[in-house]
């Protein structure tokens, strides 16, 4: 039986570059990132997105916890994750909500806005070492273009919330 030539277009391609795909090369940035703020934040024990989480509600006053997770482009089910594990450390309240007995109303406490009030040095030391390599002009640049690829793609999630 003969064998079936290849297509010409099929032979012509080439796997793409890891270093030359942009959802790589975002994965890998947020993963300097990640350790970046690690390095900075590690005598705070706290995550990126903990830290997300108290500057939301440090803007907001109080918010219920679907507010915050829109805030923060997460699901609710991972933010509530998280806002239990601040909770345990007493630096965020939950309370139920008194208008919605399903709902619970998010705010900090003082040793939340407290803590976020001493790891904002830090926090901010990180996300500049992230952009380290860029000259200023090039660093405003790349935070214009990165707000408005997320700003053209705001109703995009990675994943439906599984909660729902």
């Amino acid at each position: 039986m003969p064998r079936a030539k290849p297509r010409r277009d099929q032979a012509a391609h080439k796997p793409w570059p890891l270093e030359q795909r942009p959802g790589f090369l975002i994965r890998r940035l947020h993963q300097i990132h990640v350790a970046l703020f690690q390095e900075a934040c590690s005598a705070f024990e706290m995550t990126p997105l903990q830290y997300s989480l108290l500057s939301a509600l440090a803007v907001r006053g109080t918010a219920d916890q679907t507010t915050l997770a829109a805030d923060i482009a997460l699901d609710r089910t991972t933010t509530t994750g998280a806002l239990k594990r601040l909770e345990a450390r007493k630096l965020v309240e939950r309370p139920v909500s008194d208008d919605d007995r399903r709902a619970r109303v998010c705010r900090l406490t003082p040793a939340g806005a407290a803590l976020l009030n001493r790891i904002e040095a830090a926090a901010r030391d990180a996300h500049r070492a992230t952009l380290g390599s860029l000259s200023k002009p090039e660093q405003a640049t790349f935070i214009a273009l990165m707000q408005r690829i997320v700003a053209e793609n705001a109703t995009r999630n990675a994943a439906p919330d599984l909660a729902e």
